[in-house]
């Protein structure tokens, strides 16, 4: 995820998740190529944040193994 020329953290990522899904909740009707774009955008940053968690957990290992 590139966002204006920077790298996205993992809580900027998980913020924007949050401020979509709250979106969802509160929209009083929505059509349906909006909400799909919007649970795409959700699912792509979860994605994102599984793969920096998987990252920090191999790096937490290698590092272990390392000490």
């Amino acid at each position: 995820m590139v966002k204006a020329n920077k790298i996205m953290t993992y809580d900027e990522a998980i913020q924007q998740a949050e401020t979509i899904l709250k979106e969802l909740e509160q929209a009083e009707a929505l059509s349906m190529e909006v909400y799909q774009q919007k649970a795409k955008q959700v699912k792509e940053l979860l994605q994102f944040c599984k793969q920096q968690i998987v990252k920090m957990e191999q790096e937490f290992i290698e590092n272990d193994a390392n000490a």
